[in-house]
């Protein structure tokens, strides 16, 4: 049995064993005996879209003594709350921004989010009593900005078909979930999970250094909706750490979502954790329910998901034939799509919307299917994602090999 502080000695003398979730389960796959004693840090991670995330942002709008107190606020367009501290006189708002909350159909609090972080510059619009104060900042202009989440990492979700003969606005949608059961929506990282990883909760709880987005913050406690069957997280990290490719807005047909990524760094200690890392997206259960009613109609696993179909979807522009309006740019949920660029490897979360949306077939992949009352149903939307995950788990690797990250003192170095 090893120690954390062993482990970090490990890693500050260059000596530690180091697998991402995805190279572990390669080694379980091929029949690989492993212990304790063969590896010390295995990284885990799950990229999707997160409805409990928010930001606190500290912004200076005005020279003191402009108004007294702001009354609303926006960022971008997108509501934000004014507080909780009201900041009397001194010109600066303290915003709290819902990554659900929104300007438009197209542009909400995750869209937000990742601007902020990518340092562009964003229109404040503060109302105090009779009168409105606009600003232009950037992140370098705040003095607090604070990613959190009420609930991160559900290591179980649900997938979703509409059983009437009706479309269904659902946030699980794009343009309206069809039904009866011709299409189907899943979430997931499935077996690289952080939560999967450790299901008897040895190494991620309140206090463990962890990646939000990049940025090394900390997992404060459960999330909200936790439950034992169904544990989340609650965590908080500095914005200005983060990595725009591991964040962002996702548009719905029930309104624009936000995409949030997750990194948890498990230290081996003994082999009760080896056992939890053996997990494989073979064994892990993903219900499908009606979205109607939430009744379960049936059960798949996530290698329905992940292991028989496609991660990414490719983009062959020898079948394009230039349409008037581009529907598959205008369906992207993430933006990640244009005839002149093609696919934007850091917006595309490999959703899949694409592959039926186009035409004439410009587009390559396989999403996958699962099985509902005895037929297979498409995956027409994956709103986890995969790759990007395995490569935020490629990133927290790559810190802990650097020595630019320890489990003790606050997790960066």
């Amino acid at each position: 049995m090893k120690t954390v502080a062993e482990i970090d000695e490990k890693i500050r003398n260059g000596s530690a064993v180091v697998y991402t979730a995805a190279e572990f389960k390669r080694l379980i796959r091929e029949g690989a005996e492993v212990s304790a004693a063969d590896v010390d840090v295995v990284t885990t991670g799950t990229c999707g879209v997160m409805s409990g995330t928010a930001a606190i942002l500290s912004v200076p709008v005005a020279e003191p003594g402009t108004f007294e107190r702001a009354e609303r606020a926006w960022a971008n367009g997108v509501p934000c709350m004014p507080g909780p501290c009201p900041n009397e006189r001194l010109g600066i708002v303290d915003l709290i921004v819902s990554g659900t909350a929104r300007a438009g159909a197209g542009y909400g609090g995750g869209h937000l989010f990742r601007d902020i972080v990518e340092g562009r510059e964003i229109e404040v619009v503060v109302e105090a009593a009779d009168r409105t104060v606009e600003a232009r900042v950037t992140i370098e202009d705040f003095s607090y900005a604070r990613l959190f989440t009420t609930r991160t990492a559900y290591r179980n979700y649900t997938a979703y078909v509409n059983t009437q003969p009706t479309r269904v606005k659902t946030i699980f949608s794009l343009e309206g979930l069809t039904g009866p059961c011709r299409e189907v929506s899943v979430s997931g990282c499935g077996e690289i999970n952080p939560l999967q990883n450790d299901p008897l909760g040895l190494a991620v709880s309140a206090g463990t250094p962890v990646l939000l987005n990049g940025s090394v913050g900390m997992v404060t406690g459960e999330g909200t909706r936790s439950t034992p069957e169904r544990p989340n997280l609650t965590v908080i990290a500095d914005m200005a750490g983060m990595r725009p490719r591991y964040m962002g807005g996702f548009r719905t047909s029930a309104g624009p979502e936000c995409i949030t990524s997750l990194g948890a760094a498990i230290p081996v200690l003994d082999d009760r954790q080896v056992a939890g890392l053996r997990v494989l997206d073979e064994e892990i259960s993903l219900p499908v329910a009606d979205i109607n009613t939430r009744a379960v109609l049936g059960e798949a696993t996530y290698a329905d998901v992940w292991q028989r179909p496609d991660r990414e979807v490719t983009y062959l522009p020898e079948w394009c034939e230039e349409c008037s309006t581009c529907v598959v740019a205008t369906v992207c949920p993430t933006g990640a799509f244009s005839r002149e660029t093609g696919i934007d490897p850091d917006r595309c979360l490999g959703c899949t919307a694409c592959l039926a949306a186009c035409p004439n077939d410009a587009f390559s992949g396989d999403g996958g299917s699962l099985r509902v009352g005895g037929r297979r149903v498409p995956i027409t939307l994956r709103q986890s994602g995969r790759r990007l995950a395995e490569d935020l788990c490629q990133d927290f690797k790559e810190m802990i090999l650097d020595g630019r990250f320890a489990f003790t003192g606050g997790g960066a170095r």
